[in-house]
């Protein structure tokens, strides 16, 4: 009762003050029903309503661009590596400082000083199990970061998308999966024209993204693509990796010039940079420079210069401020003379602004004393939780994704399909119109086991070349909570089944009467079915070995050498019945074996053959079976194996997909006094909101 109570004042509320002083208790009755009506049918939509009040804020929200203020703060942020040996290695060191909402805070140093942990750190993305852990304190509008419940995203430094997506479609697919479901789809178009404005990527709407083999967007609109698809639900703050790598200055101006314009429009936006040029240095609010973990400077970009003027080391005139700070601060290996000197002016400085830390005591680190409106309260702080597409949904909308993609890649299929084409001509020319001689039965064979080979290899590479990359930018979408395992694997299987279905047929079609197999239209068919089915295993198999593997080599790497293993048991090299009792396991599991077999079953089943000179040799295709220790199996027992190792695959699939979901480290609040690092973050933000009413 009490929740219908709120519901119907939070809709009546706003439409009451609008009505004129003389309405009449009639019509105020009427607007009453009529808010009631609106209310019972939001709430059948949201399932409460509490939700539909904070969808209606959400999408208020997003239709007027409106981020929500966030402060973040660390202090003595410590970072440590375990190494093998049981030692530690320190790789930040007493780090503090603030990102407040509005400004563009770079994160500098020389390589290896620190700035990407740093990054990681503060944005929560330090992997769980990598031997590191961090120690200080990390806050979020005066509340602990991982109890903040704000909105954050993460621009990762490798641009990784479907590359035969447009951008239209890229970013359209990504307001559908992770927008309010109950979101209007005008509304969401015209939130999606809106990111694609403040990216300035109006003219590369239609451009596929592309890749190697596609040619699609530049450096530069890749990484502002990145860029707006983190930003899809308005996230408070903003991480970017080292967004310029790879750029020429030009596209790196580009890029930072869009960061810079989301700060000012109320985001909070944190960036790790290597050695910018002048202009892009001009546009930081605010610097924090490092060095080998050690914090040389945190504060106000345009104060950097006077405070190490302060310290005897002026800039030249003219020259790039970014330069002279990275020289100030790296150390110098030329020489042991050079390491020891640039060692002690790096001592001096790091001492120096832990003097200035000591006197600043507090103001950085507290939210500058932050208005209880803002510390107090965050809005979207359950926006996470709001309903977005449903499991169906989402299955339509990663279908049509993974069938634009396998369709348009033109270059991959008509590869593919060379590939079987001149494969078939090989096989064809070599075994061409195979006769029923006794030296034709070995012929028959070995036809029908390089058959089996050619086509698991040839999808099982095509796999392993796409899949680790894909599985990337899934974990990514799946960090975003963009969708779930099983829609997205069904959803991949349904577009590229169908598709990869046609070059074993291709295959299949000329080897079968090019090299003269047994002439009969059912046991065609059977012959390509089985060829199908196979291919459709080894693709799971490529899933599978791509889903553990770390990268695209090591993928590449492990792969064949699987394969391998159930080529040797496959039944050509070795006979079942002589494989060692330890090993019987490995036929059963051998999708070559299932598919050999049936292969053999289809082919020799009913065929005689021509008696040697002696008279000799085997008569009939029933001897042939029973010398390969195949004469008690049928093509549908063989098919029936093959499809559960298939299925097995494919379960094998989906459970480490599903296992592999990054966890990441917490910082842990080292005791202060007595109290955690959490009582004294309160204190602080206490004063610091005593202070702002004082003021």
């Amino acid at each position: 009762m009490l929740s219908f109570l709120l519901g119907t004042a939070a809709i009546v509320a706003p439409a009451q003050y609008g009505l004129p002083l003389g309405v009449g208790v009639a019509s105020l009755k009427a607007v009453r029903a009529a808010a009631k009506r609106r209310k019972e049918e939001r709430a059948r939509k949201l399932h409460s309503a509490s939700e539909s009040k904070l969808e209606a804020k959400f999408e208020q929200h997003l239709a007027a661009d409106i981020v929500e203020p966030v402060t973040l703060s660390w202090q003595d942020l410590h970072c440590t590596l375990k190494l093998k040996d049981g030692s530690t290695k320190p790789i930040l060191q007493g780090v503090s400082g603030v990102a407040r909402p509005g400004r563009l805070v770079g994160l500098m140093g020389p390589s290896g000083s620190g700035k990407t942990s740093l990054l990681t750190a503060l944005a929560g993305r330090v992997p769980a199990g990598s031997g590191l852990a961090l120690r200080g304190g990390l806050t979020v509008n005066g509340a602990p970061a991982a109890e903040a419940g704000h909105r954050q995203a993460f621009v990762a430094q490798e641009d990784l998308f479907y590359s035969m997506l447009s951008v239209q479609e890229t970013l359209s697919l990504a307001a559908e999966l992770r927008l309010p479901a109950a979101m209007s789809a005008e509304a969401r178009s015209a939130y999606v024209s809106h990111l694609v404005a403040v990216l300035g990527l109006a003219k590369a709407m239609g451009t596929l993204v592309g890749d190697e083999k596609t040619r699609g967007l530049s450096g530069g609109e890749k990484k502002r693509l990145s860029i707006g698809c983190e930003l899809v639900g308005s996230p408070s703050l903003v991480f970017a990796d080292e967004p310029t790598t790879g750029l020429d200055s030009f596209q790196a101006e580009k890029v930072m010039a869009t960061l810079a314009s989301l700060a000012r429009s109320g985001h909070t936006v944190v960036a790790s940079i290597h050695q910018p040029r002048s202009s892009i240095f001009a546009m930081f609010d605010d610097l924090v420079l490092l060095s080998e973990g050690q914090p040389v400077y945190s504060g106000p970009a345009d104060k950097a210069l006077e405070h190490f003027a302060s310290l005897g080391h002026h800039c030249p005139e003219h020259f790039n401020p970014a330069e002279f700070l990275a020289d100030l601060i790296s150390i110098d290996f030329a020489s042991p003379e050079a390491e020891a000197d640039s060692r002690a002016r790096l001592a001096k400085l790091v001492a120096a602004w832990r003097d200035v830390e000591q006197r600043q005591a507090g103001a950085i680190g507290n939210g500058n004393g932050l208005p209880s409106s803002v510390s107090g309260e965050v809005v979207l702080r359950r926006s996470e939780a709001l309903p977005r597409a449903g499991p169906l949904r989402q299955l339509r909308l990663l279908l049509v994704r993974s069938w634009r993609q396998v369709l348009r890649d033109r270059a991959t299929n008509v590869s593919r399909a060379m590939s079987n084409l001149s494969s078939a001509i090989v096989f064809g020319a070599i075994f061409f119109r195979m006769r029923y001689k006794q030296s034709n039965i070995q012929d028959r064979m070995g036809l029908l086991q390089v058959a089996a080979i050619n086509t698991a290899m040839a999808s099982l590479v095509k796999t392993l070349n796409i899949f680790p990359r894909e599985r990337t930018i899934v974990a990514r979408e799946r960090a975003r909570q963009s969708y779930g395992i099983l829609p997205y694997l069904t959803a991949k299987l349904a577009a590229e089944l169908p598709i990869g279905a046609l070059f074993p047929l291709l295959f299949g079609a000329i080897v079968y009467p090019t090299c003269g197999l047994h002439p009969s239209a059912t046991r065609f068919a059977r012959f390509l079915g089985i060829l199908t089915l196979e291919s459709f295993t080894s693709q799971a198999l490529g899933l599978a070995v791509g889903s553990v593997a770390p990268s695209t080599e090591a993928a590449m790497a492990i792969g064949p050498a699987v394969m391998l293993v159930w080529i040797v048991f496959g039944g050509y090299y070795v006979n079942a019945a002589n494989v060692p009792a330890v090993f019987k396991w490995l036929p059963r599991a051998s999708l070559i074996k299932q598919s050999f077999e049936a292969l053999c079953v289809n082919e020799f089943d009913g065929l005689t053959f021509e008696p040697d000179a002696a008279g000799g040799g085997m008569r009939d295709g029933k001897q042939v079976l029973q010398w390969l220790s195949f004469d008690k199996s049928s093509i549908a027992g063989r098919c029936a194996s093959q499809a559960r190792i298939l299925m097995f695959y494919y379960w094998a699939t989906f459970c480490i997909l599903r296992a592999s979901q990054q966890k990441y480290a917490a910082v842990k609040e080292p005791k202060v006094d007595g109290k955690s690092q959490e009582a004294k973050a309160e204190g602080q933000k206490a004063t610091g909101v005593a202070e702002a009413v004082a003021a």
